[in-house]
């Protein structure tokens, strides 16, 4: 008789939460005090410093240099898989009838980290902006040392044979299926703009509120913070009885709807308070990405929700890497006062054109 391999530990699947929440919170602690940072570096010149912040978002820090800084981003993209190793362990772990519950306890740590980090790491960069950068280093060594005596294999020595093709394991060969349904390569072109007009989130919110209202990391950091909580409000609780009401397309199209209006209003926002009044109208493009990924996935057998994840990803992957140079040249681009064109909202209202551009096609 064959005797089933022992469950891995609870202690295992609490490292995953664990790794997923410090992941992003470490990533949040960091993002109101990086550019600032990096404007250090260069004088204080908003310009310079948007130009190798885009640099630095397309390749963190004990940083005496540039040169350094540009170094620790780059070996921090390298080792950056986490989020989909998370993914691929609770996979292997829980069974079929918790395995939406495992995702879901994903979902909540990387929600728990986005929130928190932002408003962490402006009260802590309001002493010192190195200083974020160091607890965030101690807690991703306190975490690896954790799953180095807690964290087992989650696979038993017999399965751990399979080979995967080299066609399976190509990041862009997953794309291959969009193409296989009209809609499908319709809703996935909607997916690219609007993930693109998000990649502005992170490219210019510290530098445009830096310049524009002179705020500080604290200031920075909680305002960050608000968009986590607005956004998870909307996720967590509008779009089921929203959905449920109107309908996936129309949810999807309203979500879009929003966020051109939120980020023009970003654009014009020469008022903090018009700032913070944009950042809730922009919490209602949370419904976008839930409807469009339910309505994508209602175009594809159950052996392709996997693929159609991963192509999924591998779209938003691709807006990680153009989103933060075109943000921030098109920022220091209209940030020339001896230009007609001086206009320090662009960038945002680039975003709008982009988000507003994907309404037709959804």
């Amino acid at each position: 008789m064959q005797i089933a391999p022992p469950a891995p530990r609870r202690g295992a699947v609490t490292f995953i939460f664990i790794t997923v929440m410090l992941d992003m919170l470490s990533l949040g602690m960091i993002a109101p005090v990086l550019p600032k940072l990096v404007a250090g570096f260069v004088g204080g010149d908003a310009a310079r410093a948007a130009e190798m912040f885009g640099l630095f978002g397309t390749v963190w820090a004990l940083a005496p240099t540039l040169s350094w800084l540009f170094l620790g981003r780059a070996i921090s993209g390298v080792t950056s898989a986490r989020l989909i190793t998370a993914d691929a362990y609770i996979a292997d772990v829980a069974p079929l009838d918790k395995r939406a519950a495992g995702f879901g306890m994903l979902s909540a740590a990387f929600g728990v980290g986005f929130v928190h980090g932002p408003a962490v790491g402006g009260l802590l960069g309001g002493f010192n902006p190195r200083f974020p950068f160091w607890v965030a280093a101690a807690f991703s060594l306190a975490n690896a040392l954790y799953g180095t005596l807690v964290l087992p294999e989650s696979l038993p020595p017999e399965k751990r044979t399979a080979r995967v093709p080299w066609e399976r394991a190509n990041p862009l060969g997953s794309l291959k299926l969009l193409r296989s349904h009209p809609e499908l390569s319709g809703l996935s072109v909607v997916g690219f703009l609007s993930a693109l007009a998000g990649q502005s989130f992170p490219a210019i919110w510290v530098l445009f509120t830096i310049y524009q209202y002179h705020w500080g990391t604290s200031i920075i950091g909680l305002s960050l913070a608000m968009v986590g909580i607005t956004t998870a409000l909307v996720q967590g609780f509008l779009v089921r009885p929203i959905v449920a009401r109107f309908g996936e397309r129309t949810a999807l199209v309203a979500g879009l709807g929003f966020g051109a209006i939120g980020m023009t209003m970003f654009g014009f926002a020469n008022t903090p308070f018009l700032f913070w009044t944009g950042i809730a109208v922009m919490a209602m493009w949370g419904f976008a990405p839930a409807a469009s990924q339910s309505l994508m996935s209602r175009r594809v057998s159950p052996a392709e929700q996997g693929e159609l994840q991963g192509a999924i990803s591998c779209i938003r992957s691709l807006t990680a890497l153009v989103g933060p140079g075109l943000f921030t040249l098109t920022f220091v681009v209209f940030m020339d006062t001896e230009r007609a064109w001086f206009f320090p909202g662009a960038a945002w209202m680039l975003g709008g054109l982009l988000v507003a551009a994907a309404v037709p096609l959804a």
